[in-house]
């Protein structure tokens, strides 16, 4: 199953790693390859995580990674990584 990144999803992980770079470049490093580690394994259990709290569909879901949440789209041929936040923005989207 391919994987493609909505142009939200890259502009907002780039924020979160510069932010991590002010403290340490290599820090930043790992948590990008930790992430693209987490997203690469979604294709092999696509629904294993929950449904989004965002959305109502089943289809749309929410990886929880070290306190953010990577919301993704189950196609049928495909997984559409949309976005990411902090679980504190979350908090506040819901509020």
């Amino acid at each position: 199953m391919k994987i493609d990144r909505h142009p939200d999803f890259s502009q907002e992980l780039d924020t979160i790693l510069d932010y991590i770079a002010l403290d340490s470049f290599e820090r930043a490093l790992e948590f990008s390859s930790n992430i693209e580690n987490e997203i690469k394994n979604i294709p092999a259990m696509p629904y294993k995580c929950r449904k989004s709290i965002h959305f109502n569909n089943d289809e749309i879901r929410d990886l929880i990674f070290k306190g953010y949440t990577i919301t993704y789209f189950i196609d049928t041929n495909k997984i559409l990584v949309l976005g990411i936040l902090k679980y504190k923005e979350t908090f506040l989207i819901k509020s």
